[in-house]
């Protein structure tokens, strides 16, 4: 069961301390504070001479050292599933883990980048943009890129040259490493709709890249004739929904709240938006936003479907009247 105790106040705490922290999410300021005092106290007792100064992550207290810089951001999305007496030993074992990597050094290069290359989905503004200045979008804000993981460890590569790859090569290696990859499925029945959830790697997400491949042997599906919805909020998660009938806007409602709830809450965060894929593969944004915050919209392409759908179906009732 996942406990969320970040929306659980404890004794006389000042409301203030109840708000959302605005970096670690999905922990309150409170919480977030003592994420800090445990995370410094674990650094210490393991040899580090680390601070805080925001951001979301420890920093070496001597501005000359490049090393270490102790990422807090999906630290916070994992203690936030536990009951805070259990933070302490949480964070001791994540960043015992963590030294434990850095002391083994960068690890090697793939020794067969065709068998070894996986193509991963990352969000653009987490890394800095000379690295990903010449890379287009798969989604908007998403960008493709050729990685490697060793013992658990993910290496991306931003310069396949270094591999003696082509960008071409690189990823045409990774694309096709991905699609041999095995999903774990659930499918989840709410009120006659049905959500297809994959997971089971941290390159779950990662899938949306060879969605066809998805669709044909995880969902048994071929050629879904009106395309589905698609989610991508987090590294380990894909959510869709294949479209057959009007229930796609309901449909949509249920992956809008998972999907936000998803992203917000779970390490490695991607997207919150929704996505509609076409027959033919082409995705387009299932939502348009409004300024001033006003409800959302359905975005022109799902619009267009929708009143097809509607056409189809009143159709089909007035060939074959219900009795």
């Amino acid at each position: 069961m996942r406990i969320d105790t970040a929306e659980h106040a404890q004794g006389n705490i000042p409301p203030q301390s109840n708000l959302p922290d605005p970096v670690l999410t999905p922990l309150s300021r409170r919480q977030a504070d003592r994420l800090v005092h445990l995370a410094l106290r674990a650094a210490t007792d393991l040899g580090l001479t680390v601070t805080y100064q925001g951001g979301a992550a420890l920093v070496p207290a001597d501005p000359s050292a490049d090393r270490p810089v102790l990422g807090l951001s999906n630290l916070a999305r994992i203690i936030a599933r536990f009951e805070e007496d259990r933070w302490p030993s949480l964070i001791e074992e994540h960043f015992t883990g963590m030294l434990a990597q850095l002391s083994q050094g960068p690890p090697p290069p793939p020794a067969d980048p065709e068998r070894e290359l996986i193509q991963r989905l990352v969000p653009r503004d987490a890394l800095p943009s000379s690295w990903t200045s010449d890379r287009p979008d798969f989604l908007p804000g998403l960008i493709s890129v050729p990685s490697a993981e060793t013992d658990g460890v993910v290496t991306m590569y931003f310069e396949p040259a270094d591999l003696g790859l082509t960008w071409s090569d690189a990823e045409r290696f990774g694309l096709a490493n991905l699609r041999r990859l095995k999903d774990q499925v659930e499918y989840v029945d709410h009120d006659d709709l049905r959500i297809t959830f994959v997971s089971g790697t941290g390159y779950a997400a990662s899938r949306a890249l060879v969605l066809d491949t998805v669709l044909r042997e995880t969902l048994q599906v071929e050629h879904p004739p009106y395309g589905v919805l698609a989610a991508l909020p987090a590294r380990d998660t894909l959510i869709l929904h294949v479209i057959e009938d009007l229930s796609v806007l309901p449909a949509l409602g249920v992956l809008l709240n998972v999907a936000a709830r998803c992203y917000s809450r779970d390490p490695g965060p991607l997207s919150p938006e929704v996505h509609l894929v076409t027959p033919g593969l082409t995705w387009h944004p299932a939502t348009t936003e409004l300024p001033d915050h006003a409800p959302l919209r359905l975005s022109p392409e799902l619009e267009s479907l929708t009143k097809l759908l509607a056409t189809r179906e009143g159709a089909a009732q007035s060939r074959y009247p219900m009795p």
